[in-house]
């Protein structure tokens, strides 16, 4: 079985593959091309089944291919937990089940080679709203780091097929996937001092600064002083509450996207997507052109929550979209054969008697985000529970600094917006960083008033007023804490 996608309407996967090579898997030899995750390579191979729970040793499968969850961890060359979906396969590498209730490895010690970097200002997060802010940094003139945990730089536009709405600068009109091309060429233009497969595993502050410890793919530990910080972690994939909700083919939206549109690989046969906002319509709307047959759309709420745009492309393609209506359960023993639908009533509640079934081998959820936050929490920001930016967030202002002096953030971890929004949210982090520490300050000014007017812009639409209502509310916070 190979399960591969060859032909696209939008991306050349051809092109993209490197050479073939074969690693082990459990002794046996499994084919892959370079620049594929182990996770990656197993799941076109048909390997669905990644490891075990703990408690009730069951299954567990792709789910957010970012390394947030532990749906994917195996052992790698003998080091255990290995996060696979976000571990580059290499040739001969071996990859095994790992128990869920493990022995500490025999080897204890391995070979680690230590770097001491310093810095201005450190970056944390590659994706819209780091990249951008990386290369406002450097067009202003501060030295500066950007560091992912993730193969290669980009976040979500990297995985993005659709075109971008608002202004040309904004990118209108230019799909994620150009728009991270365009990033990552004057990234390289402009010889920006990037980390990437570097997992930041300690932050704390240091006299002035900041001590940063960070891990780069399991042999080489970084120690980074800079003095300040940019937070720019993105978010991590909700989850929700139904039974077999564990069962491997239950993956989150994001999960699919990178599956199918960064290692062309087909998720499944028959879909059903939970979620109706722009993330499940266009991610519906993908799966159709990767060759899946999207049986349909729930959506607990009473109407279509994205862009009706969206929904029409949906629609022309004939996938239904039901509104008050969830899944009850999926089914199946060792990975997901169909899914229980039922229609809601007006207090969210299963109506008895509307259940159906539908055979379907993916269930994809798309039913919101939450703010990855633990970077900020550990360096000691205060943080605020805000559901209109999708939970606890760093408390900042409308420059996007927070209650620590020289601590930034900018994008999803700031709250749950679009890429579009992330990447001036970037700018603007950037401008301000630069201001404070009296580099370029006109110029940086500039930058910034230029950018929160297109921020004001993009949210200008009626599908942000919940943002705008949450960030009214940590404004508000932050002027108090400022006033004491």
């Amino acid at each position: 079985m190979d399960s591969r996608i060859w032909q696209h309407p939008i991306i050349d996967f051809g092109e993209r593959k490197g050479r073939e090579i074969y690693f082990n898997f459990n002794g046996k030899p499994i084919k892959a091309y370079e620049g594929e995750t182990i996770a990656a390579a197993l799941y076109a191979s048909g390997v669905r089944v990644f490891g075990r729970s703990i408690r009730f040793q069951r299954p567990r499968g792709w789910f957010c291919a970012i390394g947030k969850c532990s749906s994917c961890l195996m052992k790698v060359d003998g080091i255990p937990n290995v996060r696979t979906c976000i571990t580059l396969v290499k040739d001969g590498m071996n990859v095994e089940y790992q128990d869920p209730r493990p022995n500490l490895p025999e080897k204890t010690e391995f070979e680690c080679e230590h770097v001491k970097v310093e810095t201005d200002i450190a970056v944390i997060g590659g994706g819209p709203a780091g990249l951008s802010a990386i290369l406002s940094l450097n067009e202003l003139g501060v030295d500066s780091l950007i560091i992912d945990e993730n193969p290669w730089l980009g976040g979500q536009l990297i995985k993005q097929t659709h075109k971008f709405f608002g202004s040309k600068a904004s990118y209108a009109g230019i799909r994620g996937i150009k728009i991270a091309e365009i990033l990552l060429g004057e990234l390289r233009k402009e010889n920006v001092k990037s980390l990437e497969n570097s997992s930041v595993i300690a932050c704390y502050r240091e006299g002035k600064g900041f001590k940063i410890t960070a891990v780069k793919g399991h042999s080489t530990l970084y120690e980074i002083d800079a003095k300040g910080l940019l937070v720019a972690t993105g978010a991590m994939e909700n989850m929700l509450a139904f039974p077999n909700n564990d069962l491997p083919g239950v993956c989150g939206a994001g999960g699919v996207q990178t599956l199918m549109n960064v290692y062309g690989v087909k998720p499944g046969e028959n879909a059903l997507m939970v979620g109706a906002g722009n993330v499940g319509l266009i991610v519906a709307y993908q799966l159709a052109q990767a060759g899946v047959n999207v049986k349909m759309i729930v959506e607990a709420a009473p109407k279509i929550g994205g862009y009706l745009v969206h929904a029409a492309k949906v629609r022309r393609m004939g996938i239904p979209i039901l509104t008050r209506h969830s899944i009850k359960a999926a089914i199946g023993k060792d990975h997901v054969e169909g899914a229980v639908i039922t229609k809601l009533d007006e207090n969210w509640n299963p109506i008895e008697g509307t259940e159906f079934e539908v055979e379907v081998d993916l269930i994809c959820l798309a039913v919101g985000l939450t703010p990855s936050t633990e970077i900020l929490m550990q360096i000691g920001c205060e943080h605020a529970y805000v559901p209109e930016l999708g939970g606890h967030v760093a408390i900042h202002d409308k420059f996007l600094k927070t209650t620590l002096d020289n601590v930034y953030l900018a994008g999803d971890v700031s709250g749950i917006e679009e890429a579009s929004t992330a990447m001036m949210e970037g700018k603007i982090a950037a401008a301000t960083a630069a201001i404070d520490m009296g580099v370029n300050v006109e110029k940086a000014e500039n930058l910034r008033k230029k950018s929160l007017h297109e921020l004001e812009l993009l949210r200008s639409s009626p599908f942000s007023k919940r943002v705008i209502t949450g960030k009214e509310k940590v404004y508000s916070l932050m002027e108090e804490i400022s006033c004491g």
